[in-house]
């Protein structure tokens, strides 16, 4: 198994460890998701499956580069999510937005423009800080797992995508 093909399928994995943590803290230990919160679970899935699309396509130098470009653009959005929430983790209390109607309600009840700002403006929900990790909370993890696999899934599928062509030019 190529170098490229093995980080492909360790990033996968790490995406579903990541996803099956954030279950077991919603269903185990009671802690609800935000809408932010909602969104960088879309994010981290979206990148889970890509890097389980690379590893199973395992294609070559272009088809490579292509995954890494996509695999950078999810985390970044996944990344500007995470950032917005621990913003609004920080701002001091008479700052924060008023918490707001749960996601299910605003989808159903606004139109779509209005929904898609409401939900990525985040509200009160979002800057309850109900977990925290080595002085971090839960989105600045997040945020911290999206540069590690973005960056990471960029520079293995770009940088191991370039070797393999120069390998088998030398075959």
């Amino acid at each position: 198994m190529s170098i490229r093909r093995l980080a492909n399928l360790i990033g996968f994995l790490i995406c579903v460890l990541l996803m099956a943590y954030a279950y077991y803290s919603q269903f185990h230990d009671g802690l609800q998701p935000c809408v932010l919160c909602i969104f960088q679970r879309i994010a981290m899935i979206i990148l889970g499956i890509i890097f389980l699309i690379a590893f199973l396509h395992n294609p070559k130098t272009i088809g490579a580069r292509i995954y890494g470009i996509l695999l950078i653009i999810v985390a970044a959005a996944g990344s500007a999510v995470s950032i917005r929430q621990s913003y609004l983790q920080h701002l001091p209390l008479w700052k924060q937005p008023p918490c707001g109607p749960g996601l299910n309600y605003m989808f159903n009840s606004l139109p779509l423009n209005k929904f898609i700002v409401k939900a990525f403006t985040g509200t009160g929900d979002c800057a309850l800080i109900t977990w925290k990790f080595l002085g971090l909370t839960m989105p600045e993890w997040v945020l911290i797992w999206f540069v590690i696999l973005g960056v990471g899934g960029l520079v293995v599928n770009w940088h191991w995508s370039r070797d393999v062509a120069k390998i088998h030019n030398k075959i």
